[in-house]
């Protein structure tokens, strides 16, 4: 399975699978990184960045998370991960990582999961409804994106604290939004 920084995290990801082994999960590859199964259902990745090893919860939100071990990444609605920088630090909270997976699991048995954030629950800047009014063309081809795309684009103009930079960040994206690419899609 390819994963990024893989050769990087290679201990690591063999000590993460020999915690979650024999867990009643299945093992599969998705989006190239290792992805455990239960029920159908995607219940945890292993993920490699530069700096941190990560096992990722895909409904990690809806953890207790008494050790506080969970971590939000970038606009991550549901998920959460546990980081990790060496594999002595995954056998020593071996136990607190079954324990937390097996919450997840069960979870996903009982049918929980985050409820998907909508469009509608991002505010629109003013600096956005002003372009939207001055430029219908414009404000045509943002809805034509997919909801996802406009919603990352609706996260990185209102988290902006000054409006000059609000304006700044709405024109520089509407090349992208007319050619229909999301916030972080690179061409």
């Amino acid at each position: 399975m390819e994963m990024a920084y893989r050769s990087q995290w290679h201990t690591e990801i063999e000590q993460m699978r020999s915690v979650l082994a024999d867990m009643g999960m299945r093992e599969t590859c998705k989006w190239g990184k290792p992805t455990y199964v239960h029920a159908g259902k995607n219940i945890v990745i292993l993920q490699g960045f530069k700096a941190y090893f990560a096992l990722g919860f895909f409904q990690g939100a809806l953890l207790k998370d008494p050790e506080q071990r969970l971590e939000q990444l970038g606009q991550s609605h549901a998920g959460r991960v546990m980081k990790f920088t060496r594999a002595e630090d995954i056998a020593a909270e071996a136990d607190t990582i079954r324990a937390y997976v097996r919450e997840a699991m069960a979870l996903r048995e009982a049918g929980r999961r985050m409820t998907p954030k909508t469009t509608a629950d991002y505010p629109v800047p003013d600096e956005l409804k002003a372009k939207f009014d001055s430029d219908p063309r414009f404000a045509r081809a943002f809805q034509a994106l997919t909801p996802g795309r406009r919603r990352g684009y609706l996260h990185h103009f209102a988290s902006a604290k000054q409006s000059a930079t609000r304006a700044r960040r709405i024109e520089k994206a509407m090349p992208a939004i007319y050619a229909g690419r999301g916030f972080q899609e690179r061409r």
